[in-house]
């Protein structure tokens, strides 16, 4: 079973008490650590380390961002009259008053209480208990939502590992191509040699037959790409490994983009190699899978 968690995931839990309601949103995206974007609001800041604490427990990898949406919930908090503002008010109006023309009405009550400021929302005291209660409230709504986002990545990365094996399946295919292309190069390098040859010593004394046979077997050896070959070949079966066996929870991603890497450099030996042209293009194509690996495996865990 194919064991690869993806870093890209979206996930949302909800919660409420007598007093409160919130909401946690966590979307994760790839990166080379765990980075941990969070916002809380005003007077929840208590939330933030066992948050991140949390965070670092489930998920190893990824820049997770996590945003708590709370809201008091209506009668939770008590209205108070401003009395220094309703003061300040009444003087005011008590010095335009006389200035006022006959006829005019004097200020209300229900008027001057509804100027800015004269009413103001108190927010209760919460004793410790009922705090701490809703703290854990809180967080066990984080919890659930993190458990959802570890679903989403390893979802996504059930995906992932699907790619991965048609891409390392595809590399498999040109490996063996470039084998079967490989094993005719040295006579190909020598019947190469002996046509430039003629050309170059065109009515010339020939060299002998020794000596031909010296060049020949210096440029096979140069050209000789079987150990690259032999290399990806093992390559390709830990590769497998990784992600028939790889534990999720620790995570495979920097195995495998390591891996990817050496993938790269053998490709890159047996284009440098290449003295024929289908091998050439067994390069350039196995270079191109190559780089979709590297690019899926990215995302990996």
């Amino acid at each position: 079973m194919v064991s690869v968690a993806s870093m890209t995931g979206f996930a949302r839990a909800a919660g409420q008490d007598e007093r409160w309601s919130w909401a946690w949103e966590l979307r994760s995206v790839n990166g080379r650590g765990l980075e941990v974007r969070l916002r809380l609001p005003p007077g929840l800041d208590a939330l933030d380390q066992p948050a991140r604490a949390a965070v670092a427990a489930r998920l190893k990898r990824g820049n997770v961002s996590i945003n708590l949406n709370a809201v008091r919930l209506a009668g939770g908090a008590a209205i108070q009259v401003n009395r220094d503002v309703l003061g300040r008010y009444l003087a005011l109006i008590a010095e335009l008053q006389t200035d006022l023309p006959e006829g005019v009405a004097p200020a209300r009550l229900d008027g001057v209480m509804a100027l800015k400021g004269v009413i103001e929302q108190a927010e209760p005291q919460e004793e410790d208990a009922a705090r701490e209660a809703r703290d854990a409230a809180m967080l066990a709504s984080l919890d659930r939502a993190l458990v959802d986002l570890a679903h989403a990545r390893a979802e996504e990365g059930a995906r992932l590992g699907v790619v991965l094996g048609q891409i390392l399946h595809e590399v498999e295919a040109l490996v063996a191509a470039a084998r079967t292309n490989a094993a005719t190069q040295p006579e190909a390098i020598r019947l190469r040699l002996i046509e430039k040859l003629l050309m170059l010593l065109d009515g010339q004394p020939a060299l002998p037959p020794e000596r031909l046979a010296q060049e020949a077997a210096l440029l096979a050896t140069k050209a000789d790409v079987r150990e690259e070959l032999d290399r990806l070949t093992a390559h390709l079966a830990q590769a497998r490994d990784l992600l028939a066996k790889g534990d999720a929870k620790q995570g495979i991603g920097r195995r495998f983009d390591f891996l990817a890497q050496e993938f790269n450099r053998e490709a890159n030996t047996l284009c440098s190699k290449s003295a024929d042209v289908e091998l050439t293009r067994i390069g350039l194509d196995m270079k191109t899978a190559v780089d979709r690996l590297r690019e899926q495996v990215q995302n990996i865990e």
